[in-house]
């Protein structure tokens, strides 16, 4: 399938990023992207150029379209980056952005994820292969397939509206969650973003007042409770609004199929279900997953930044944990994100891990 992308933004009468643009659009165009000058609803790559001091987001007319931030700025020597580019991540609302330091000519590129992961490409600006090694390190994230959607079945039996043993259990081991008082995310945002900034994160992404990270359990085949998406995880109780039942996967759509009560209005389904269908589905010993926004010492880890809830990522978790001496007690890191941990239940994670947990995940 042909991929397309585009450019938008302000930054774009910047004659360095005019430069840098036209330059990424060649390399682009060398690999068979093809160009959409008009940024139609179904572009897939679009690159936002930003005045860093009022960026700007890209409004989305499709939600398959990944948007790369642009910026240039001087990097003060004194700062780390992530407090120059951060803040205009989040503001521009954009999946990644890439930095162009112009302290001096080199015009240095560093790519920046939501999950803090900080790359630079040491190539300058006019090497032959500054371009290329942009683009090697766009691309697997740019075209990671994301599965956000559910179709939902209102087909759940009567026997289990009030849920079963597997989601009493589920309820207690999110109260010990809960208890734990993670970071909604894996590193300390308040202290990247200024407090305009930070505000603004909270009320886009509801950060504060709920536990954070999800877990699974196996009820049946390859059918799994997990928590739902956004809910408080030391308040689990509600069958189709914080714990649903994950039946299946539809590669075609891509979308969850998630089975629910009738009559009932459900919530959406982690973002991190596709991970743990694909586990439960290659591992029948797995019992239960959980995944949290903390690490351990000594764990093998992804080594790409794909974004939550990609196909790419749990294809990543997935090899790891196959990897694994006993695929059924794996510890595998996210990087820059977080754990995901299996077991043959709930309570036998609960007790490999307790007191191994930091808080902070290491990033790079």
């Amino acid at each position: 399938m042909m991929q397309t992308f585009s450019f938008v933004g302000e930054g774009l009468h910047n004659p360095k990023l005019q430069s840098f643009a036209q330059g990424l659009r060649e390399e682009m165009e060398a690999h068979d992207y093809q160009w959409d000058g008009e940024a139609s609803p179904d572009v897939q790559l679009v690159f936002n150029f930003v005045n860093p001091d009022s960026p700007r987001h890209f409004r989305r007319s499709g939600k398959g379209t990944f948007v790369v931030t642009v910026m240039e700025s001087p990097q003060p020597k004194t700062q780390h980056l992530l407090h120059t580019a951060y803040p205009v991540l989040i503001r521009s609302l954009g999946n990644l952005l890439i930095h162009l330091d112009t302290s001096d000519d080199r015009l240095q590129a560093h790519f920046i994820t939501l999950e803090q992961g900080c790359y630079p490409i040491r190539e300058s600006f006019g090497d032959p292969d500054y371009f290329r090694n942009i683009f090697q390190r766009l691309q697997p994230l740019a075209t990671s397939q994301l599965v956000i959607d559910n179709t939902f079945y209102p087909d759940l039996p009567e026997s289990l509206w009030e849920g079963d043993e597997v989601t009493r259990h589920i309820h207690q081991a999110g109260k010990k969650l809960d208890e734990w008082n993670l970071l909604p995310t894996p590193f300390p945002i308040e202290e990247v973003l200024p407090a305009k900034a930070y505000r603004h994160i909270q009320r886009l992404y509801g950060i504060g007042g709920l536990s954070y990270g999800n877990l699974s359990a196996r009820r049946e085949g390859n059918q799994f409770w997990m928590s739902a998406r956004g809910v408080n995880k030391g308040n689990l109780h509600e069958i189709g609004r914080d714990i649903l039942l994950i039946k299946g996967f539809d590669e075609d759509q891509p979308a969850m199929e998630v089975s629910v009560p009738p009559k009932i209005e459900p919530k959406r389904a982690s973002v991190d279900a596709i991970e743990h269908w694909m586990i439960y589905s290659e591992h029948p010993e797995v019992g239960a997953i959980i995944h949290i926004h903390a690490w351990m010492e000594g764990i093998p880890s992804t080594e790409i930044n794909y974004p939550c809830g990609t196909v790419q990522l749990a294809e990543a978790v997935a090899d790891q944990i196959r990897k694994a001496e006993d695929p059924a007690k794996a510890v595998v890191g996210l990087k820059n994100h977080g754990l995901t941990v299996t077991g043959r239940d709930l309570d036998d994670i609960f007790q490999r891990i307790e007191g191994r947990i930091l808080p902070q995940v290491p990033m790079e």
